[in-house]
């Protein structure tokens, strides 16, 4: 969806920066099944990336208490001192990390990050590589950034990631970027360290390039694999090279909006000043959150991660068991990425045709009453999402569903 140019009866004309940008797909899909289900429609909702686990009750009491010491005022710009602390303790001890406090900065979640640091750092014209299936956040801010999104498409034969040959090729005497995510949204795809080390290697050939590594799903990592970020591996990278992360998915807090990261001080300096003409400060009481959710206890995490395995293993199975699509078991996050290339080209019940991974997934809402998200909207096709951050009960239901819809197709 394209925002209109059509010039409205008050002669409102939208700035160019926008038209090619819409509302997330994702956000879409989610709206329309949950106004099919408030009509009464039995719908499941597999659209979503939040988890479905609450925010630990410590975390929820620190802001209660904040509140109480009246700590409801504006902070410091990008962080309260008490939180970079935490940051920076929590990079320490977790990412082999060392970042300065005033090289640790914090926003209204790790959106705004990624927002702040485009903004501070693309001109107009700047290339910045996004492998896929990616976020689709990363190309949009990217072009509000008036920069360019480049695509590398990462087949699932390669398990969606991006291989060093593929990034050479990408690089150009414009690139500006280089967006990594690890654990995936949306294909559950993580770089270990020899997945990683190939393109260090690029990277350190071609030093106007920046790398921005999105570590938002590090704790939500299964059975044997390893989480590494690029940094710790190779601190020649350290100084062009921004480590995003926040408290969203491991600590159960989409609606706190904290994210945080850690670069150079040139950087932070520059991104602080997009923050202080945008939205300045990020909320008082849930940075206060956040401090209990970095620093206190961390085994809750483990529990929560079983969860979720199970609930993968559940769905891959599932979907594996259905013919005409190929689910590959990812390593992290909490998401598949199903291919239904071989679905593409049948007919429905009521003479339809599945022409696109858009139209299986319209097909599955209307047909099976289950809402996911096709491959399209993340750069990469025939492919859908299922986010398994619900219960196993809804998720075998909707593999069920899932599963005799497909068995309709002619």
């Amino acid at each position: 969806m394209t925002v209109s140019t059509r010039i409205d009866d008050a002669g409102f004309v939208p700035a160019s920066r926008i038209l090619s940008i819409g509302v997330s797909q994702i956000l879409r899909i989610g709206a329309r099944a949950q106004g099919m289900k408030r009509d009464g429609a039995p719908i499941i909702i597999l659209g979503a990336g939040e988890p479905d686990f609450d925010t630990p009750d410590n975390v929820k009491q620190a802001a209660c208490n904040a509140i109480q010491r009246g700590e409801t005022k504006y902070t410091a710009l990008d962080g309260t001192p008490e939180l970079k602390r935490a940051i920076r303790e929590k990079f320490r001890r977790e990412n082999d990390l060392d970042y300065a406090v005033d090289e640790i900065t914090v926003a209204a979640g790790a959106k705004q990050i990624l927002f702040n640091a485009m903004m501070a750092t693309v001109n107009c014209g700047d290339e910045v590589i996004i492998p896929t299936p990616a976020w689709t956040s990363y190309a949009d801010i990217v072009a509000i950034a008036e920069g360019s999104p480049i695509f590398v498409a990462c087949e699932a034969e390669a398990g969606f990631r991006l291989r060093g040959n593929q990034l050479e090729a990408a690089i150009t005497p414009r690139t500006k970027w280089l967006i990594l995510n690890s654990p995936s949204n949306p294909s559950g795809a993580a770089y270990g360290e020899a997945d990683y080390r190939p393109l260090i290697e690029v990277l350190l050939r071609h030093p106007h390039v920046r790398l921005l590594v999105d570590d938002m799903y590090e704790h939500i990592v299964y059975d044997s694999f390893r989480f590494v970020t690029p940094v710790a591996l190779e601190p020649r990278l350290k100084a062009r090279s921004l480590t995003v992360n926040g408290v969203s998915k491991a600590y159960a807090m989409t609606g706190w909006r904290i994210g945080y990261a850690g670069g150079s001080r040139e950087l932070v300096k520059a991104m602080a000043v997009v923050q202080s003409q945008s939205t300045s400060c990020p909320s008082s009481v849930s940075q206060a959150a956040a401090v209990e959710a970095l620093s206190g206890p961390q085994d809750f995490l483990t529990e929560r991660t079983e969860s979720f395995r199970r609930r993968r293993d559940l769905t891959v199975d599932g979907l594996n068991a259905i013919e005409g699509i190929d689910c590959r078991k990812p390593e992290g996050a909490f998401y598949t990425f199903a291919g239904c290339a071989d679905l593409i080209g049948k007919s429905t019940p009521a003479g339809g045709r599945i022409e696109t991974d858009s139209d299986f997934c319209d097909y599955l809402l209307e047909e099976a009453g289950v809402a996911v998200v096709p491959g399209t909207a993340f750069g990469l096709s025939p492919f859908f999402r299922i986010s398994y951050a619900t219960s196993e009960g809804e998720l075998r239901e909707a593999i069920q569903r899932i599963s005799a819809a497909c068995a309709r197709l002619a």
